[in-house]
């Protein structure tokens, strides 16, 4: 589990099925990832593959929640999921954040990315990142360079033009202290 001033990241759970389905059901969270409102079926299988991430890669996503009410708000984290994308993000973790619309524009994401990203160069510091954000999804490319990431290529992927970003490994000398 991490913790923020205002974000708690957490496993997820079988009994997040209901508030998850209504997370990747919700328009304004597919708008930019994909399009497409999914399934219960489909919000089970992400549960799955998520828990199963942890297990097999020792690293996977989160549950965000607010941490003042408990209540499932997103999800963030980084995976593997060996897309068949160009440019190609192999050799990369794929960095990534999905939030109730009601709590986008309040820093949130950010928070909970920087926890995820603080996490990350502490486990897998020789890993470098990347994440893929749809061209039109102002705010999360706005965060993403916000974050340290910057813009690497694009391409399509099922359809829509997605910006590429990379994130050096934080044992890259080029991020080592005194390096610049």
């Amino acid at each position: 589990m991490l913790e923020g001033d205002r974000v708690r990241l957490r496993a997820h759970r079988a009994e997040d099925l209901d508030d998850y389905a209504l997370l990747w059901s919700d328009g304004g969270v597919v708008r930019h990832i994909g399009g497409k409102p999914l399934g219960r079926s489909e919000c089970w299988a992400r549960i799955l593959r998520f828990r199963g991430m942890w297990a097999m890669l020792d690293f996977g996503f989160w549950i965000v929640e607010e941490r003042d009410s408990g209540r499932l708000i997103g999800e963030a984290g980084i995976m593997d999921l060996r897309r068949d994308i160009l440019p190609p993000l192999g050799g990369t973790l794929e960095a990534g954040w999905a939030l109730l619309p009601e709590f986008h524009g309040q820093g949130m994401a950010g928070e909970a990315m920087r926890l995820v990203l603080e996490w990350s160069d502490r486990h897998h510091p020789s890993q470098e990142l990347s994440c893929i954000i749809a061209e039109g999804n102002r705010s999360s490319l706005r965060l993403a360079e916000k974050l340290g990431f910057g813009r690497s290529g694009s391409g399509d992927f099922q359809g829509s033009m997605l910006i590429h970003f990379r994130r050096p490994a934080m044992d890259d000398p080029i991020m080592s202290p005194g390096s610049a």
